[in-house]
């Protein structure tokens, strides 16, 4: 009866929602070959910095973290730590780069109109495009010639686009003679492609393709190196004093690194 207990003990925690762990939740994880999506336990939610003046490598630093029950839900945590930055320096980050499934359109439209806080993720599959994309990186007009954000105007918070030079198409439009050659997109109408700083631009595919990459190796930092994947935390509370002390040593080691001078190489004849 014992050895029966035991395997039925985990199922019957996860049906009816009492684990010996205080506060905790089910949650989803990124799916894994072989194993469960589901898990029992805490997330942690941290708005990083990343210092580009480090030379030597990618350096995020934590600005704000946040503890809760795996069931909790993710976007709240970005706004709400956009109001800790903004109460505790008076300052936040102008861009955010964030999972794709983070925020939807209305709290990216908060980040833009309170803040002026670019939030940029992916786009999801399935969501729709508007005009002038024709995918998340590519922008045309409407008989296909290929444009360029010229910038936002944050008065009438609308985006603007012209031709790419050399634009081959514009010569055989039939359009050509009534066509203003600038072409005007208001952010309201895709928060995820166009928003503060439309997903087509360098920037945007930059800051996406390489900043967006370097998240998980820093969470796999806290989990493998500092050893919490190998700890059983059973209280909130106390899985928050461990968050916070995560972020003292990443706090730590990059102020290290910082002060840090690599030694010089001699050359001896």
């Amino acid at each position: 009866m014992r050895r029966i207990w035991r395997q039925l003990a985990p199922d019957r925690k996860k049906s009816t929602g009492e684990y010996s762990a205080h506060r905790a939740a089910k949650g989803i994880r990124t799916f894994k070959s072989g194993q469960s999506t589901w898990f029992v336990g805490y997330k942690k939610h941290s708005l990083r910095l990343w210092l580009s003046h480090y030379e030597r490598g990618v350096l995020l630093v934590p600005l704000v973290s946040w503890i809760a029950p795996a069931n909790v839900w993710e976007g709240q945590f970005l706004v709400a730590s956009l109001r800790r930055c903004e109460r505790r320096w008076s300052w936040w980050p102008n861009y955010v780069v964030a999972d794709m499934s983070y925020l939807p359109a209305n709290l990216k439209r908060e980040c833009r109109e309170r803040w002026g806080v670019a939030v940029l993720t992916h786009l999801r599959s399935g969501m729709k495009l508007v005009e002038p994309f024709v995918a998340e990186d590519q922008a045309v007009c409407r008989q296909g010639q290929p444009l360029t954000w010229l910038g936002y105007d944050p008065q009438g918070q609308e985006h603007w686009f012209e031709p790419t030079a050399p634009a081959a198409l514009c010569s055989h439009c039939w359009e050509a003679s009534q066509c203003p050659r600038q072409f005007s997109y208001r952010a309201s109408d895709h928060e995820t492609l166009l928003g503060l700083l439309p997903l087509c631009t360098r920037p945007a595919q930059r800051m996406l393709k390489q900043m967006r990459l370097w998240i998980e190796p820093v969470q796999s930092y806290e989990k493998n190196q500092l050893g919490l994947s190998h700890m059983f935390l059973n209280s909130l509370r106390f899985t928050w004093w461990m968050g916070l002390l995560a972020d003292a040593v990443c706090l730590l080691r990059a102020r290290a690194l910082l002060q840090h001078q690599p030694a010089s190489v001699v050359s001896k004849n």
